[in-house]
Order: structure tokens, then C-alpha cells, then sequence
């Protein structure tokens, strides 16, 4: 979750920050623990980039039976980027190709991390407790697990300052979403979070699976369509429905739910995309296996981009920093847009928040 100061959005990071938490360096936490992008909507044009030629996509046929929970999406050729991203790390628009592969239908659902964690015994970075050499200046009486939560503050507060809505919380995590007086119990069905990107890189080993490519996720989020601004085509809301679960209301202290919920919503509650991908947009935020470089897209390969060697700092925190994306439930026209198929999103891989989790993909197997 780390942060950039306006005009250019925070975004959330959640160990980088203990020690500006507790030291009370609330202008250094502004970098640290916030959440998506101070929006450019009113000066994103709503129009198609330049005419391209169309990119030709694979056949549809996947190559075998479907594995549980997962659809297939073809692969073949895309435009990926935007001319009018927030931060112009989406440009240049440029085609990239992809090998087909198996995608999770929906985010990981508490159920599903409950049976990885059962199995394997694993402790989320969430719920392990900070290094004290990582942080020297910290009391070791604070060093206690903790994670980033969302708090609707109860009137409107000013879009300067994220910690007006988040909050650090000891014992939040993914059991435990809003602090250790919560639980997962009746919501099975939920995608988990405060999953940091070595979690959910444990998971998706321990299930066979892998993270996405920033590439192959950006495909599958666009579901066939061409250049559409939204994964389901160019309008925010056909017929008057609402498409995927963000924000309307007031941001941050009043949300109407005109979508149907209120916060993260179960998964498989919007319609799904032209690959048969729900909630591919908003909802939670969902990590890719790539390192983040705001320049990467010059240099990408056509074929499979890997993503770069390494991750770029953010500009408060040296660690490198991992590429998520997808937006979450906190997206809206007054803050963020990144929910939009070609919005990218950074974090430390040891970060973790109340709106983020995971996806997995499967590469099929090689012919015999």
C-alpha cells in the first residue's frame, strides 16, 4: 500500500508504514497506507485510442476438460495500455501476444485459503509478528501483527489525507477482516484479503496454480473486447446495471450501495466478462506475479512479457515493488480509476489491506 501525494494517488502498504505509524510521521504514512488513485476522470477522454489495426485473437477451443473453478481464456493478440492513464506508466499503447491458460473464475475465496492454510499450517504476513530489526525505533510493545483496514469515517473528510480512512489494526487479517473481533465464518463465499504477494504466491504454488502475468491478466480482464474502456465495454453502467462493485455515494464516509452491496461483495455477484470472469473489475484489489516498472511498456516484449527483473521503489519506500490490479470496492469517479482493464497498481510484496487478494491462472499442459 505504498503512496504518492496528490495530484498523483496513494495506493497501500501496510509493513512498510509501522514504523511512520508509530513514530506519528503522518505525512511520510500518506505515502504508506492508502488506497488507489485521486482520479482523473474528468479529464480521461471517453474515446478509443487511435485506430489500430484489430488484434486476432486464438481460437476459442480449450484444450481440455475445465479445471474446477477455472475457464478458459485463449490467448492470442491484444492492444495493452491506455493513452489516458492516471500515471502514464499504461503507455504506449502497444500489442502484445499471449499463450492461452486456465483462469480462477472468481477471487480466492475464504473457504479456499481456509483449506491452504489447514493443509500447509501457514501464517500470513498479516499475522506475524514485525521484525524488530526491520524496525529498530519501534517499542517492542508495538510490534504486534496488523494489517490495513478500511474505516468509512462518519462525515466527509477532506481527499488529502488517507489516514482519515485507513487505519492501522493489530490483529486484522485474513480470518479476522476488520480487526480481531470480526471473522470469516459466514462468509465462505468471500474473496479472502489482507493477503500480501507472498501469500498469495504460497497459495497458488500449494494449489498447483500460479500468479498471472501482468499481460495475461490484462487479457483475460478485457474478455475479447478491443480498446473498450471498461471490461465490459464503454459504457459504466448499460441499461442503468452496475457492472462491478465500486463505490457510489460519497467517498469515503458514505457508500449508497446502488450496486447491490455495501463493501466486498461475495464473489460471483456481477455478470461475468466474455471469458466468464467475475469480478475481473472492483471488488478487491488482485496481485499478477510481475515486479512493477512505470516504464516497462517500452521495452516489453511482443511475445508472453514476462515483466521486468525487478520491482521499482516507490517514491517513500525503497522495497520493490509488485505489480496488482483490478481496483476494489473503494474505486469511484472521485478518487480512483483504477478498476478500468488497463489501470496498474503497485505494492511491496509484504504488504496487506483489507481489499486486496488473489486470482490464479494454470498454464495448460504441453501436448503429448
Amino acid at each position: 500500500m505504498a503512496t504518492r501525494p496528490a495530484p498523483i494517488a496513494p495506493q497501500t502498504n501496510s509493513r512498510g508504514l509501522l514504523n511512520l505509524f508509530l513514530a506519528a510521521a503522518l505525512a511520510g504514512v500518506l505515502a504508506l497506507i492508502a488506497v488507489e488513485s485521486q482520479t482523473l476522470w474528468s479529464r480521461s477522454p471517453k474515446v478509443q485510442p487511435p485506430e489500430r489495426e484489430v488484434p486476432r485473437l486464438n481460437a476459442s477451443m480449450p484444450p481440455g476438460p475445465a479445471p474446477e473453478g477455472m475457464v478458459w481464456v485463449p490467448g492470442g493478440e491484444f492492444w495493452m495500455g491506455s493513452e489516458s492513464g492516471q500515471d502514464g506508466d499504461e503507455k504506449p499503447v502497444h500489442k502484445v501476444y499471449v499463450d492461452g491458460f486456465w483462469m480462477d473464475r472468481t477471487e480466492v475465496t475464504n473457504a479456499q485459503f481456509a483449506k491452504f492454510v489447514e493443509a500447509t499450517k501457514y501464517v500470513t504476513v498479516a499475522e506475524r509478528r514485525p521484525d524488530a530489526k526491520e524496525f529498530p525505533t519501534v517499542p517492542p510493545e508495538d510490534l504486534v501483527p496488523f494489517s490495513a483496514v478500511f474505516v468509512e469515517p462518519p462525515e466527509p473528510v477532506p481527499l488529502d489525507n488517507p489516514l482519515r480512512w485507513w487505519k492501522r489494526v493489530p490483529g486484522a487479517c485474513w480470518r479476522h477482516p476488520t480487526g480481531p473481533d470480526s471473522s470469516v465464518a459466514d462468509k465462505a463465499n468471500y474473496p479472502a484479503v489482507h493477503i500480501a504477494w507472498e501469500d498469495a504466491a504460497a497459495y497458488a504454488k500449494w494449489a498447483g496454480k500460479r500468479l498471472p502475468t501482468e499481460a495475461e491478466w490484462e487479457f483475460a480482464a478485457r474478455g475479447s473486447l478491443d480498446r473498450q474502456r471498461f471490461a465490459w465495454g464503454h459504457e459504466l453502467t448499460p441499461n442503468g446495471k452496475w457492472m462491478a462493485n465500486v463505490w457510489q455515494g460519497h467517498f469515503p464516509n458514505r457508500d449508497t450501495a446502488e450496486d447491490g452491496f455495501k463493501g466486498i461483495a461475495p464473489v460471483g455477484s456481477f455478470p461475468p466478462n466474455g471469458y466468464g470472469l467475475h469480478d475481473i473489475s472492483g471488488n478487491i484489489w488482485e496481485w499478477c506475479a510481475d515486479w512493477y516498472q512505470p516504464d516497462y511498456y517500452r521495452v516489453s516484449p511482443y511475445r508472453n512479457p514476462p515483466g521486468p527483473p525487478t520491482g521499482a521503489p516507490d517514491e517513500f519506500d525503497p522495497k520493490p515493488q509488485r505489480v496488482r490490479r483490478g481496483g476494489s470496492y473503494l474505486c469511484t469517479d472521485q478518487y480512483c480509476l483504477r478498476y478500468l482493464p488497463s489501470a496498474r497498481d503497485k505494492n511491496p510484496p509484504d504488504s496487506s489491506a483489507s481489499h486486496t487478494g488473489l486470482r490464479c491462472v494454470l498454464s495448460p499442459a504441453p501436448p503429448k
